[in-house]
């Protein structure tokens, strides 16, 4: 018996909050949207193989920035994609660099923190 992947990742964010929500992870993100049926408010999204799936919650206060909790994307041409969110008016965090990889942090609309990643070749390669 093992694991060999993550099923899906639950975020919440503030009730009444779904167009926002949906707007940043299938618009600016890229994220394919689905829908499962009685699923009330709740949005789910596939990274690849994986899922977000994002709930609505009515008393939502984020986690506060000392919470060393955070989703992490792999994505391809993250130069890109940073220049995407920056043209959207989001705030990108690059003070904490990685060994072996393009970073940046960046909270979702309900203050969710992701950070986004792509190996770099030049910087050598990354630890197993």
């Amino acid at each position: 018996m093992s694991i060999h992947s993550i099923h899906h990742v639950q975020l919440g964010f503030p009730a009444g909050q779904q167009a926002l929500v949906r707007h940043f992870y299938g618009e600016l993100l890229g994220l394919k949207e689905f829908r499962l049926g009685g699923t009330g408010n709740a949005l789910r999204f596939y990274a690849a193989s994986q899922r977000v799936d994002l709930v609505p919650v009515p008393d939502w206060t984020p986690a506060p920035a000392t919470q060393p909790s955070r989703l992490a994307f792999e994505v391809q041409n993250l130069p890109g994609f940073r220049a995407r969110l920056l043209g959207a008016g989001l705030q990108i965090d690059e003070t904490r660099p990685l060994p072996g990889h393009l970073r940046f942090y960046v909270n979702d609309p309900a203050g969710n923190p992701l950070e986004f990643l792509e190996p770099d070749l030049s910087q050598g390669s990354e630890a197993p």
